[in-house]
């Protein structure tokens, strides 16, 4: 292996480039977070460089071992005899992040009693555990995975919440993704009900909603106040993804992946990497479900914040506001226009766009200032908004999407005691980040001992040139659910 640095610009202490037998592997870090990557993560980057026609391929500081392909790809094909890979999309299809404003301040949250109040009120509304049942019973799944937002009814959207202000279908990086809906018939019953259960569901691992005090980053602050950002309000950040609909996708492409390159005679080193041309039968199929699943993780996410709303108006009264700044994913693939390059088919596991003024693909409210990308931190740390800068071009406009898990979960129950996890909660001061769960040891594999120091990460990001912090989020207090 030859590693090279970019020998000139700026940037380039945060820009590495790998030489890999495979090709060539762009990783965006600092020299700190470059120096800890591990075989692991080159070998699966080694393996991803295998599959035929791959245009580019980069990591981002988060950069984690997953199944197949790490977390914190982007890896890029060009539409004409490119190739789609569900390993590269990831299990949770549609995964990602969603960020609600209000008209609060953290003065009006300064009690540590008011948040436990404000977490029991919102698990009233918003499902737990595994065996409880959504309560959107009214809502049909057919139109949610075929039409998205568009596919709510109507008292589910929030204009009767927000009426001086209706963002619910303008304010998301896709409100639906259309697809060939031929796809849906060969969905067991099995899935249809399970899906239905969960949705408007958190789910389990890394998946939370938190309530947040934001600071302003002061060089952005002209950015922030057009998004409607105040130093010290509350916003609320929702981490989930597609839950039922999306495993399932996931877990049933898998046999006719393998079967395809069998008969094709692909492969790669690791048996877990799938595969298949994009223009193949199975390549289709897979894209055609990956889109349905991508409609369900947004409105998942909505439906989310629509039972947390609930709860903040139970405890602030009616006139308390949650307007969305915005909903974001960072697992998926979809076709891009780059410039000079055309057509692209773009995998993002584990990593976010980030778009600059100006581009044409922010959404209509963002066009001048570029879009807000929502990063979370781990538990007790905080999260960021952020926003592309032109220097992205050069990654696709991919930065990262978290801090990155250092220690499995196995491995952080074994060395992180609950004392210092709740340290790192402020347990027992007024800084206190109020959890839901009565035991901290139940959740300790996601205590920020997990996880790579976020500070670092945005250093990277930002010292690389493609996204600047907008806002620093600090948290409150976390809602975590289960499987």
């Amino acid at each position: 292996m030859e590693t090279q640095i970019n020998p000139s610009g700026e940037h380039a202490r945060y820009q590495h480039e790998v030489e890999l037998p495979g090709g060539r592997l762009r990783v965006y870090a600092n020299e700190e977070q470059f120096a800890t990557l591990d075989y692991k993560v080159l070998d699966m980057a080694n393996n991803n460089l295998h599959i035929p026609n791959i245009r580019y391929m980069s990591y981002t500081p988060d950069v984690h071992v997953g199944v197949g392909t790490c977390i914190g790809t982007t890896a890029v094909w060009q539409e004409q005899g490119g190739y789609v890979s569900p390993s590269i999309v990831g299990s949770d299809i549609g995964c990602g992040m969603r960020v609600h404003l209000t008209n609060l301040h953290k003065r009006d949250l300064q009690s540590v009693e008011l948040r436990r109040k404000l977490v029991r009120r919102i698990e009233r509304y918003l499902p737990m555990e595994a065996h409880q049942r959504g309560q959107f019973s009214d809502i049909r799944l057919e139109h949610i995975v075929r039409k998205g937002l568009h596919g709510l009814p109507g008292k589910y959207l929030p204009d009767s919440y927000t009426p001086r202000k209706s963002t619910a279908l303008t304010h998301v990086e896709s409100s639906r993704f259309a697809f060939d809906e031929s796809v849906l018939d060969a969905i067991p019953d099995a899935t249809w009900h399970r899906a239905h259960r969960q949705l408007g569901t958190l789910g389990g691992g890394n998946h939370f909603a938190e309530i947040q005090a934001i600071e302003i980053a002061e060089e952005q602050r002209e950015i922030a106040e057009a998004w409607g950002l105040y130093d010290g309000q509350i916003v609320v950040m929702i981490h989930s993804g597609s839950r039922a609909w999306g495993g399932a996708v996931s877990q049933g492409s898998t046999a006719g992946f393998s079967r395809v390159m069998r008969e094709l005679g692909l492969g790669t080193a690791d048996p877990k990497l799938l595969f298949a041309p994009l223009d193949h039968p199975e390549g289709q199929r897979y894209v055609n479900l990956m889109y349905s699943a991508l409609n369900y993780a947004v409105v998942n996410r909505h439906l989310i914040a629509y039972a947390i709303r609930e709860a903040f108006r139970d405890v602030f009264g009616t006139k308390c506001e949650l307007p969305t700044l915005y909903d974001l994913m960072h697992n998926y693939a979809w076709t891009e226009q780059h410039d000079t390059e055309g057509e692209l088919f773009v995998h993002r596991k584990g990593t976010t766009r980030a778009l600059p003024a100006g581009h044409p693909d922010n959404p209509k409210p963002y066009l001048g200032t570029g879009h807000p990308a929502l990063i979370p931190g781990s538990m007790g740390t905080a999260s960021y908004l952020m926003v592309g800068q032109p220097g992205g071009a050069e990654n696709f406009y991919s930065i990262c999407h978290g801090a990155g898990r250092i220690r499995s979960r196995s491995a952080t129950k074994r060395v992180v005691s609950v004392e210092q996890f709740a340290r790192a909660m402020n347990v027992g001061t007024e800084d206190e980040v109020v959890v839901n769960h009565h035991s901290l040891e139940s959740i300790i594999d996601e205590s920020p001992q997990a996880y790579k120091n976020v500070d670092e990460i945005m250093d990277s990001v930002t010292g690389a040139g493609l996204a600047a912090v907008v806002a620093k989020c600090k948290p409150l207090a976390t809602i975590k659910g289960t499987k």
